[in-house]
């Protein structure tokens, strides 16, 4: 089978895989980037990123007759992709002893984790359109259909949900004094 870079699962014009499956190489082509951004997220590693979306998409085309049929083939390759990203970290236990002590712990003013905590003390509607928005990068149109709300709706609940998680100047300058 022919190997393929990530790359070209999202811009390439040709066959990507030989399959005689034009419904796979559309699903490729149109979920690819966010396979790819779901494989950064699970990794936190461009490279592994790509590795992780070349296997699950590989895995995904073997039984592609099967799970074409289904209600969503994404979630299939994100459950594919998570569980081969968990088989991976076993292996590697993701510890690595080294002679050398650690200088010491950095840490960024505005972490992601804070980012999910705050994003968690939103309602839910509002936490579900901005994930679907900016991680998910989906459309107005494509939240509102997915939540079965109107494109309205999503608007105003993305413009609540980010007043609600803009910081004030006023706590800001309250914070470093």
């Amino acid at each position: 089978m022919r190997w393929f870079q990530v790359k070209d699962l999202c811009n390439s014009p040709g066959p990507l895989l030989r399959l005689g499956y034009v419904e796979f190489e559309d699903f490729v082509r149109a979920r690819g980037s966010a396979l790819l951004r779901y494989g950064y997220v699970l990794t936190g590693n461009a490279d592994d990123a790509a590795d992780l979306v070349q296997e699950a998409l590989l895995k995904l085309s073997d039984s592609w007759r099967r799970v074409r049929n289904k209600d969503n083939p994404e979630a299939y390759v994100r459950t594919v992709m998570a569980r081969q990203h968990i088989s991976w970290w076993r292996r590697r236990r993701r510890e690595q002893v080294t002679a050398d002590v650690p200088e010491g712990a950095y840490t960024e003013e505005y972490s992601c984790g804070e980012l999910w905590r705050e994003l968690a003390t939103l309602p839910r509607r509002q936490r579900v359109v901005l994930v679907l928005r900016y991680y998910e990068d989906l459309s107005d149109k494509e939240i509102a259909g997915i939540l079965g709300i109107s494109r309205g709706t999503v608007r105003s609940q993305a413009f609540r949900g980010l007043n609600a998680l803009r910081v004030k100047p006023s706590v800001r300058e309250r914070e470093r004094a």
